[in-house]
This record gives C-alpha cells, sequence and structure tokens, in this order.
C-alpha cells in the first residue's frame, strides 16, 4: 500500500520535524525517562514493570524512570503526544510498532536481546530490511477460550471442534444447558471477535489482494455471516451489550460462558474470580476448509523515540527488562508467552493449550488480521460493524459497505 497509516500525509513532514523532542528531562544528578506503560495502573504487568524499574534504578542511579499508567483511551493518546511533537522516551506500540510508529522509533535490531526475538513475531515486527523497532515482553499467542467444565457438560472435547459446524452444535448444547454460549463484553469487544475469526475467511490470494490495497468485501462479509447466525441461534450472553472485559473473566471462571474471544488477560484474570476454573483455548476454525490456526501478533511491547534526549539510558533500560529473568516475570504477569526465546513461560490457565497446539501440534499462527490487511484506522470501524451486526443495529452488507468505505479513504488507494 502507498499507505498504512490514518496520519500517513501528516506524519512524513512530523518525523523529520520531531529533532530533539524526546520527553526525558534533567532529573538532579542524571536523566528521567518519561514511559508510557499502555497498561493500566492495577495490573499485574505494572506491578511487575514497577518492580523491575526499582530494580534497574538501583544498578543506575543516574536514571530515573518515569512509568505512565495508560488512561482511558491510550491509542489516541499516543497519537496526540506525536502530533504535537511532545513525544515520551518509550512507550508502548500496542501491536504497530513497525506499521504505525516505526517511522517515529529509534532501530533495535542490533541490540543483544534482538537475536532472541521469538520467530512468530518476525513477521509483524520486522521490516523488509529486518529492522526491528520494539522490544516484547510478550507474544500474543491466542485461539478460542473456553471453560473445560462447560463444554464438558455439552459433550464435547476440545479436539472435537475442528469445524464451525461443531463449534455451533458445542455452542447450542452449551446454550441448552443454561450457560452463555459466546460471551462478549460488549462493543469495545466486538472488533475482538471479527478479528479472530477473518483470516479464516480468506484465501491467500485474497490477502495478497487486500495486502496490496485491493479490498475484498464478500470473504469480509462472510465472517459476518458467520457472526450474525451466532446472533440469530441466540448465542450470544444477554447482557451484551453492557458487559465488560470483567465481566467476561467472571462468566469464563465461574461456568456462566462457554467459549470468549479476547486477549490473554481476561484468562489470567479469570483465574482470580476461581482459582480452580479450568481453562484453555482451541485453534480457529476456517471458512475455506483449511486447518485451523492460531492468532498472534505483537501485544505488550516498549520502544524508544528516536529523539530522545538519552538513547543510551533508554537502551539500557529495555535490556535491562530484557533479562531473562526479567522478560520471564513480564510474560507470567501477562500470562502469556515471552517474546524473547531465552525467557522462561510460566505455567498459567493456557499453559495446557500452549503445550497442546503450539509446543507439539504446531498449529500455524496467523498474524491479526487487522495489523496487515487492514490501513491503520480501520480497527474502530471493524468493530462499530460487528456490534451493530450484533445488535441489529446494521444488516451484514451494511457493514461490509462501512468497512469498504474505510479501507479505500485510508488506504489511498482508490480501490
Amino acid at each position: 500500500m502507498k499507505s498504512r497509516l490514518a496520519f500517513a500525509g501528516a506524519a512524513a513532514a512530523l518525523a523529520l520535524s520531531l529533532t530533539a523532542c524526546g520527553g526525558g528531562g534533567q532529573a538532579s544528578g542524571g536523566t528521567t525517562l518519561e514511559v508510557q506503560t499502555g497498561v493500566a495502573a492495577d495490573t499485574n504487568e505494572m506491578a511487575t514493570l514497577k518492580a523491575i524499574t526499582a530494580d534497574f534504578e538501583k544498578a543506575n542511579p543516574n536514571t530515573k524512570i518515569n512509568l505512565v499508567p495508560a488512561g482511558t483511551n491510550y491509542e489516541n493518546d499516543i497519537k496526540v503526544r506525536l502530533s504535537s511533537h511532545n513525544v515520551p522516551d518509550i512507550w508502548m506500540t500496542h501491536g504497530w510498532s513497525l506499521l504505525r510508529y516505526s517511522q517515529f522509533l529509534a532501530p533495535l535490531q542490533d541490540e543483544a536481546w534482538a537475536k532472541n526475538l521469538v520467530p512468530d513475531l518476525g513477521p509483524v515486527m520486522k521490516d523488509g530490511s529486518g529492522a526491528l523497532y520494539a522490544l516484547p515482553t510478550n507474544v500474543d499467542i491466542t485461539g478460542i477460550m473456553y471453560n473445560q467444565d462447560v463444554l464438558a457438560k455439552a459433550g464435547y472435547k476440545p479436539e472435537d471442534i475442528k469445524s464451525w459446524d461443531d463449534f455451533l452444535a458445542a455452542a447450542q448444547k452449551a446454550k441448552a444447558n443454561g450457560a452463555s454460549a459466546v460471551y462478549a463484553g460488549g462493543k469495545s469487544m466486538a472488533g475482538t471477535i471479527l478479528d479472530h475469526i477473518i483470516s479464516g475467511a480468506y484465501t491467500q490470494g485474497d490477502l495478497d489482494k487486500m495486502k496490496s490495497g485491493t479490498f475484498v468485501p464478500e470473504k469480509y462479509a462472510q465472517a459476518l455471516d458467520l457472526v450474525a447466525k451466532w446472533r440469530d441461534a441466540g448465542l450470544f450472553n444477554p447482557d451484551y451489550s453492557s458487559a465488560s472485559k470483567t465481566d467476561m473473566s467472571k462468566a469464563l471462571a465461574q461456568g456462566q460462558a462457554l467459549f470468549e474471544f479476547g486477549p490473554s488477560p481476561i484468562a489470567d484474570d479469570a483465574m482470580k474470580f476461581n482459582p480452580n476454573a479450568h481453562i484453555g483455548f482451541i485453534p480457529i476454525p476456517t471458512l475455506t476448509g483449511a486447518p485451523s490456526y492460531l492468532d498472534t501478533g505483537e501485544r505488550t511491547a516498549y520502544g524508544i523515540s528516536k529523539t530522545t534526549k538519552d538513547m543510551a539510558g533508554a537502551k539500557a533500560f529495555l535490556a535491562f527488562i530484557a533479562k531473562p529473568e526479567n522478560e520471564s516475570k513480564m510474560a507470567a504477569a501477562s500470562a502469556s508467552l515471552p517474546g524473547l526465546t531465552d525467557a522462561k513461560a510460566t505455567p498459567g490457565p493456557f499453559s495446557a493449550s500452549y503445550d497442546e497446539y503450539v509446543t507439539k501440534g504446531k498449529t500455524q499462527a496467523v498474524p491479526y488480521f487487522d495489523r496487515v490487511y487492514l490501513p491503520n484506522g480501520a480497527w474502530s470501524t471493524m468493530g462499530n460493524g460487528t456490534d451493530a451486526v450484533i445488535t441489529k443495529q446494521s444488516d451484514v452488507n451494511g457493514a461490509v459497505q462501512q468497512m469498504a468505505s474505510t479501507y479505500k479513504s485510508l488506504s489511498g488507494q482508490g480501490k
């Protein structure tokens, strides 16, 4: 594509003008680096990052780290910071270190830890020349989350769900047993549902067209048709519109939900509500007849502004986080696999699933659809359209046309 960024027109000029604009300032006796963490103040990730930062500051007394928790609209906050030339020294790139932020970030592929990047992250985080722009503290590899007890009560085993017909049959049985077959946390999580299943609607030829700037509407419609089918079958939770991610965790933990689509921390939080919950994930069926797959991508990752006033200090901080023991802690705090191969995975709610489908099964992992095949800015349209289909505020055709228009305007391809 000629452009993958919503603010591409202004970005080139902005990149040239961002000289000596880093957020770092001089503290008494040293430098203070601003780190926009991208995680909420009350999360395990933040607590772990604070502990690691304290250790770093003890070892590096001349460098202070200002950890800033995420606000209610982190993505927009970062865009405002970039456009106003008020760039933090380090920020969490929330899945977009390459396609959205690379022009503002310092390349890190020559750092000692970079050689240990998990291979699945290479296609997502490296550009054509091999440049890497962020340190991943975890890798998001997920499928369809499920409650094992609810699935067993419905008369199914995880390996029985090989197609969407199998999924529907198990879901209908779970509904008959009183559980929400597909539990979703409202509008904010609607896009996640479609993002998980849509890759399985496209052939490789379709994906090549999408990546080169030609929208393929019929396959997008096919994925939305599946969501509409679940809606018509009454599979979604009755409180869908008011539910939250916390509600998703509770429902999964307490056996009120069979299937859920969402990030790994939902399962981690579920264990807080019920430490004895049996939770896992299964691969995602396709609509093309191809083998099932898992979704993967950059999740929590930190990049350094190329205009920071203390590049050495910023790189030292990332290198400290990248130490195997610290990388392992950060991954464990998010119930995810580490982003570097020399770190250790900590047993969590998905351990058995990782072992079954990733370690042993070597199930194909594909990048999140929106991060590769949709232009920057299209995520909100994906979420809004999916939500409108679930709530019957729009039919499938309307949601497809909305995405087609967004795709055309943001990609700049005129197709």
